[in-house]
């Protein structure tokens, strides 16, 4: 079986792309990462990623006059490299409705809180100064609303006693590592389906404790 292209947009140093091409470099892991795209030439992701031996491109968003023109572009260099699914891992572009619409349904980011709480920047902070006993990440379809559309899986990590920004983030950055591969590889194996506004997944196995939803091997 084919495994599925999966092109990879960062913005910066790219450490959750860094996991998913460490997760690909298992025979059996149903997907490889066919290109990474950035729209920062200095990011340290696209060094990381040559080094890897992967396609990369850098398109600056700075070159074009709009939010959708410079989708397009991107979503061309995605197309060229036979991209079947877009991952976006630390993309710091707000795209126009035009890129998530023609990748609708093949497209997924995460996010560093347990979504619907915590959307937009400086999540951690957010949860900090919510008084939540759990923070986490999420990993999900993306729509044109920001930090939105259909929850694939999350991982749920405790917020200690004297936790600041850093060290709270430092450890759902840990998590995130271990999931993305995960919800990657469900949607590689065709276990996930959308039902409305729910993904729904397909021989989960069973729960491990509150950390991971769908567990984590």
């Amino acid at each position: 079986m084919a495994k599925l292209k999966v092109g990879v947009l960062i913005s910066g140093r790219g450490s959750n792309m860094a996991a998913l091409i460490e997760a690909a470099r298992e025979p059996s892991y149903p997907a490889e990462i066919a290109c990474v795209v950035s729209n920062v030439a200095a990011a340290a992701g696209v060094e990381t990623a040559r080094q890897a031996g992967i396609a990369t491109a850098v398109i600056p968003h700075k070159d074009f006059p709009d939010r959708e023109s410079f989708d397009r572009a991107v979503s061309a260099e995605l197309e060229k490299h036979g991209v079947g699914l877009v991952a976006l891992a630390g993309f710091l572009r707000i795209q126009s409705p035009w890129f998530p619409q023609h990748w609708a349904g093949r497209i997924i980011n995460i996010h560093p809180s347990l979504l619907p709480a915590f959307k937009g920047l400086r999540v951690q902070q957010q949860a900090l100064d919510a008084g939540v006993r759990l923070s986490g990440c999420t990993v999900h379809f993306v729509t044109p609303d920001l930090d939105s559309g259909p929850i694939i899986a999350q991982a749920a990590v405790p917020v200690l006693p004297g936790d600041d920004e850093t060290a709270l983030a430092a450890r759902v950055l840990d998590a995130e590592h271990r999931l993305y591969p995960l919800a990657l590889r469900l949607i590689a194996e065709g276990k996930v389906r959308v039902e409305g506004e729910r993904a729904v997944v397909a021989d989960a196995p069973a729960l491990d404790g509150i950390m991971f939803n769908p567990a984590i091997g």
